[in-house]
């Protein structure tokens, strides 16, 4: 018998780190978003869309594989005047009902303070270890891995 009761299969996470760089140069990492494959482990591709006024990218196709979990979505990006944040949407997907995520940006005297919020709904269930493992590098790996690029710059 499955342990599947119709729910959606909602993964919301939300976590902080300090990165040992500026404001400017975190930014500056999760704007560059060809770059992504180079450093997150779960992206196989990235590729800009569409660019805003203010010359951001506003729409991004990935590629994504962690562990069992394949997909392609498009997010839709929008950048705070101040640069000092940025949230997304799902646009569209093969695996994803919902995405809405964000990276808040804040000096301090180490560095930056990043807040990461994301949550994903997807449209089929996962089960067991392998919605264990795919959390774990789609949501955990995301900020340490951020914080490994932003540092190594």
């Amino acid at each position: 018998m499955s342990e599947y009761d119709g729910a959606p299969e909602v993964w919301p996470t939300r976590d902080s780190t300090v990165v040992d760089a500026s404001v400017e140069a975190v930014m500056a990492v999760i704007a560059d978003f060809a770059a992504y494959p180079e450093w997150s482990a779960s992206i196989d591709a990235a590729e800009v869309l569409s660019t805003g006024a203010d010359g951001r990218p506003d729409r991004v196709r990935f590629q994504l594989r962690a562990g069992a979990i394949v997909d392609e979505y498009v997010l839709v990006y929008s950048w705070s005047a101040d640069h000092r944040s940025v949230e997304w949407r799902l646009e569209s997907s093969t695996l994803q009902r919902n995405q809405r995520g964000s990276y808040r940006l804040e000096p301090v005297e180490a560095g930056t303070r990043v807040d990461y919020e994301l949550e994903i709904e997807l449209t089929v269930p996962v089960i067991g270890s392998l919605r264990s493992r795919a959390q774990r590098r789609i949501l955990g790996d995301a900020l340490s891995e951020l914080k490994r690029r932003a540092e190594s710059r």
